[in-house]
C-alpha cells in the first residue's frame, strides 16, 4: 500500500543511500529478497498506556527496516536507531525477524496509521492503525450540580461526559430506590444525558448518580443531590388517648418538612412543654425530612387531662395537631359499682310487689279449688238425676286453666323486676 507522494520519497532519499544497498547487486548475486511473514495488526490502546506494533520479516539479510508515521509523513526509526526527537518512541527486534515499534504513554494525538518499511527496490511496506481509546470523564459544566426545588415543580438533571468511544449516560438513585419516569412508571435506572422529573415530590428527594461508561475502564459517576422544599405537615394516629390517674402515658405525632422543622409540644394554654423536671419527657427522632414526636407523661394526675398540641414550623410554614388526654375510671371503682346492693326503698317496693302478687295468687288458687268442688258436686248431682250439662263443665275447665295461666305470668313478672333492680 503506497501512501506517499513523489516529493516525500525524495525527502527520504537519504535513507536509501545511508543504507549503502544496491538492490541490483544483491539480486545479481542471487540473494533472496526479504518478505513480510505477517501483516502489521491494528491495535487499540487506552490513553496513557503503551502501544506496540509488530512487523515480522523473513530473510532480511543486509536490508534495513524503518518505522514511519503515515499521516504526518514522519520518519520515526531506521533499523536500531530512533530518528524522531519524541522520547516516547523506541524500537526493538528479536533476531532481526520481528521488529517492534514502542509508543509509551499514548496520547490522543498518537492515533493514526503507522508503516513498517523495508528499503528494497521497489520498497516493501505494511501499515497498521493505532486506535486510542479514552475512559469517560464527566464535565463539571454543563453537568448539573446539587439542586434545590419546591415540591410540585418540574426539574431536569443534566450530565455531560467525554471519552472515546463516546460514553453512554445512565441515571440511578444512590439508595437503590426507583426513579419516576415519563408516564409515572417507576424504573431502577434511565438512560440519557438528561433526566426529567415532572411534579417532583418529597419521595423523590435524595442523591442521584450520573454514570458514564464506554467500555474503557474505569466508568465514572457524579453524585447530584436533589433537595425538595415543602412546608410542614403533621399526622396523628390516635387523637384521643385515655389514661388512669397514676399511670404513665405517651402521646405521639409524626411530622414531615424540609428544610428541617422546629418541633415542640404545648398545653392548651400555649405553654411550651420542656424536658426539665421529671413530669414530662419529650423525644424527637429525625430521619431526613421526617420527625417522630413522642411526649411521655409520668404519674398522670387530674391536672394532666386536657389537650396537647404538637407543632412543627420551618421557613415555608407552620402546622400543628391536637391530642386530647381523657380520664379512664379505675377498674376497682368499676368492680365496686357492679356489686352495689339495692337501696332500702327498692327492697321495700320489691317486698310489697311480691306480697300483693302472692295474695292475688292465693285468691286464684281458692277460686280454682271452689270451681273444682262445684264441678265434682255437679257431676254427682247429674249422675243421680241423669242430667248432663256439658256447657257448665266446659266453662269451669276453662276458668281453672285461665287462673293457672295468670299465676304463671305473675311469677315471671316478679322474677324480671327482681333481676332488673339488682343489675
Amino acid at each position: 500500500m503506497n501512501l506517499f507522494t513523489r516529493d516525500w520519497f525524495f525527502a527520504n532519499f537519504v535513507l536509501y543511500f545511508s543504507c549503502n544497498i544496491s538492490y541490483a547487486a544483491v539480486d545479481f548475486l542471487g540473494a533472496e529478497v526479504p518478505k513480510f511473514t505477517t501483516p502489521v495488526a491494528n491495535i487499540t490502546v487506552a490513553l496513557g498506556r503503551e502501544a506496540v506494533f509488530e512487523c515480522g520479516i523473513d530473510n532480511l539479510s543486509i536490508f534495513k527496516v524503518a518505522w514511519l508515521r503515515v499521516d504526518t509523513q514522519t520518519l520515526l526509526t531506521i533499523h536500531n536507531h530512533v530518528i524522531t526527537k519524541n522520547h516516547r518512541i523506541a524500537v526493538t527486534h528479536a533476531e532481526h525477524r520481528n521488529w517492534y515499534l514502542h509508543i509509551r504513554d499514548v496520547r490522543r494525538s498518537d492515533e493514526g496509521w503507522y508503516m513498517c518499511q523495508i528499503n528494497t527496490d521497489p520498497m516493501k511496506s505494511q501499515v497498521g492503525y493505532l486506535n486510542v481509546v479514552v475512559p469517560p470523564d464527566i464535565l463539571d459544566y454543563p453537568t448539573s450540580s446539587d439542586m434545590v426545588i419546591r415540591e410540585g415543580s418540574n426539574v431536569s438533571l443534566q450530565c455531560t461526559a467525554t471519552g472515546s468511544p463516546e460514553p453512554s449516560i445512565t441515571w440511578r438513585r444512590e439508595n437503590g430506590e426507583l426513579i419516576s419516569s415519563t408516564g409515572n412508571a417507576e424504573v431502577s435506572y434511565l438512560n440519557g444525558a438528561v433526566l426529567n422529573i415532572s411534579k417532583v415530590n418529597r419521595l423523590q428527594m435524595g442523591p442521584y448518580l450520573c454514570i458514564a461508561s464506554n467500555g474503557v475502564p474505569p466508568s465514572v459517576s457524579k453524585r447530584i443531590m436533589l433537595i425538595v422544599h415543602f412546608p410542614p405537615m403533621i399526622w396523628i394516629q390516635n387523637q384521643l388517648v385515655g389514661a388512669m390517674e397514676g399511670q404513665m402515658i405517651s402521646l405521639e405525632c409524626h411530622s414531615e418538612a424540609f428544610p428541617k422543622s422546629i418541633n415542640y409540644w404545648t398545653r392548651d394554654d400555649s405553654r411550651i412543654i420542656s424536658s426539665q423536671g421529671t413530669k414530662y419527657d419529650p423525644i424527637f427522632v429525625d430521619n431526613t425530612y421526617k420527625v417522630h414526636m413522642k411526649l411521655t407523661i409520668r404519674n398522670v394526675t387530674s391536672n394532666d387531662y386536657g389537650s396537647y398540641r404538637c407543632i412543627a414550623k420551618n421557613s415555608l410554614g407552620e402546622t400543628d395537631g391536637t391530642i386530647k388526654l381523657y380520664q379512664i375510671t379505675s377498674p376497682v371503682s368499676l368492680s365496686a359499682s357492679k356489686t352495689t346492693q339495692p337501696s332500702p326503698k327498692g327492697i321495700k317496693n320489691i317486698r310489697k310487689f311480691v306480697r300483693e302478687n302472692a295474695d292475688h295468687n292465693t285468691s286464684s288458687y281458692e277460686e280454682a279449688e271452689i270451681s273444682s268442688r262445684m264441678k265434682m258436686n255437679n257431676e254427682d248431682f247429674s249422675a243421680s238425676n241423669m242430667i248432663i250439662d256439658n256447657k257448665g263443665i266446659n266453662d269451669e275447665d276453662q276458668q281453672v286453666e285461665y287462673s293457672n295461666a295468670i299465676n304463671f305470668k305473675n311469677r315471671y313478672i316478679v322474677y324480671f323486676v327482681i333481676l332488673f333492680l339488682f343489675i
